[in-house]
């Protein structure tokens, strides 16, 4: 649904930009890899809930979170938008595509012939029950007839295609008839399950399995599953886990951390919260919660790991925001982007404030993948709840967030830092 904003909606908005884009900034040295610290001003506003996934699908952006409202970039129209939208990624304009979903997307991939694949906590599409799972055609935004995966209860959040497969991550136990706990993989185009591929997940100290986050290596040979579980079969996995992909049959890879062994505080099944490996496979960097700082900690850091080292591995170096939460973590070029609501990186003495050798970037930063510490880069943002989902785009870097500043500049909820010129 489109309809015209009233006048005085769109006259309190545009005050909103006035007030909040800042003077022209002091010059200061940036890093030469990253992307422009200035949005572009042309993408869409949420103007309400979060942003949880963000999906690229050739020339169209599709986001996914727990929203109703969505205005143009020029503030001119209002769409009515049930927790998922899709706008155009070289001009920003909002597509048709309008779904209606009863509940939170949380997780979204791009899928074959114009189709997206989104995950969530919904049970509905439309009058179609697809509870947590759909595959949806972009062109009418009804489900792709044939795909027919469900999940027993419980969410779906994260969703990665790659070899063929479409492998899902979340809190579930079953998908149709066929037990899967947590993790699972299945065809893009019906539904099915792999029936030779179990991770076996358990949680006998926590009960509850709940995999937060997955990534796949570019090549497709190894998985990362992070989360609240410490068995993968018998063997001994906290938290984190790597699966050897070249194999028919779920296999665990030689690879494993106890890193995250010790506890944060009471009351987290898991503090993993996001994971992504290199553009070349070769390194992978876990971001987490935890509400506990400490230089013998992982908690609130961003951590990066060699992804082929066989047997134990410890992290080649950890970042430390001083015990705010990181949330999303996407690698492209020369930074490790990282976001959540965190006020400081480079902050190990910090406990909730700003330690010696501390640097501000307040919601959204960029690490050095070799040398662990912040880049210059820093166009701030709203802390809120956090950033909590990155996507990567021939453009440049797209961020979704709770807030309504990015960049000293009005960004409803979405925003796209773009490649240097």
């Amino acid at each position: 649904m489109r309809r015209r904003v009233i006048s005085l909606t769109a006259l309190a908005v545009l005050a909103a930009v006035g007030a909040i884009t800042a003077p022209e900034a002091v010059a200061r040295p940036s890093a030469t890899d990253t992307v422009s610290e200035d949005p572009v001003d042309w993408t869409p506003h949420v103007l309400d809930g979060e942003v949880e996934a963000i999906a690229v699908v050739g020339e169209t952006v599709v986001v996914g979170g727990e929203f109703s409202t969505v205005v143009d970039s020029d503030v001119e129209y209002e769409y009515e938008r049930h927790n998922i939208f899709a706008f155009s990624l070289r001009t920003g304009a909002v597509l048709d595509f309008a779904p209606q979903l009863d509940g939170e997307v949380m997780s979204l991939a791009a899928g074959p012939d114009g189709s997206v694949f989104v995950g969530g906590a919904f049970q509905r599409v439309g009058g179609e029950h697809r509870r947590g799972l759909a595959r949806l055609d972009l062109a009418t935004g009804k489900p792709v007839p044939g795909f027919a995966a469900v999940i027993n209860w419980g969410d779906v959040r994260g969703l990665v295609p790659s070899g063929g497969w479409l492998y899902l991550a979340g809190s579930f136990s079953a998908i149709g008839a066929v037990e899967r706990i947590g993790l699972a993989r299945i065809d893009p185009g019906t539904g099915a399950v792999d029936r030779r591929w179990d991770a076996r997940l358990s949680a006998p100290e926590i009960g509850r399995v709940k995999v937060e986050d997955i990534a796949i290596t570019p090549a497709g040979d190894r998985l990362l599953a992070i989360g609240a579980f410490t068995r993968v079969g018998s063997a001994r996995r906290v938290q984190a886990a790597m699966f050897d992909l070249t194999r028919p049959k779920a296999a665990l890879a030689s690879w494993w951390t106890d890193a995250y062994m010790p506890l944060c505080r009471d009351g987290f099944d898991t503090y993993m919260r996001g994971a992504d490996f290199s553009p070349d496979g070769s390194y992978l960097v876990i971001v987490t919660t935890g509400r506990l700082s400490g230089r013998r900690l992982t908690c609130d850091t961003a951590a990066r790991f060699e992804t082929y080292t066989a047997g134990r591995t410890d992290p080649t170096w950890v970042n430390h925001t001083g015990g705010d939460s990181l949330y999303a973590v996407k690698i492209i070029g020369g930074a490790v982007y990282v976001g959540g609501h965190q006020r400081w990186l480079d902050n190990p003495f910090g406990h909730e404030s700003e330690g010696p050798g501390a640097v501000p970037r307040p919601g959204v930063g960029a690490i050095d993948p070799d040398t662990g510490v912040a880049l210059p880069w820093n166009p701030t943002r709203t802390r809120g709840v956090g950033v909590k989902a990155f996507a990567t785009t021939p453009l440049g870097l797209l961020v979704g967030s709770d807030t309504e500043e990015l960049g000293r500049e009005f960004h409803g909820r979405i925003g796209l830092f773009p490649r240097p010129n």
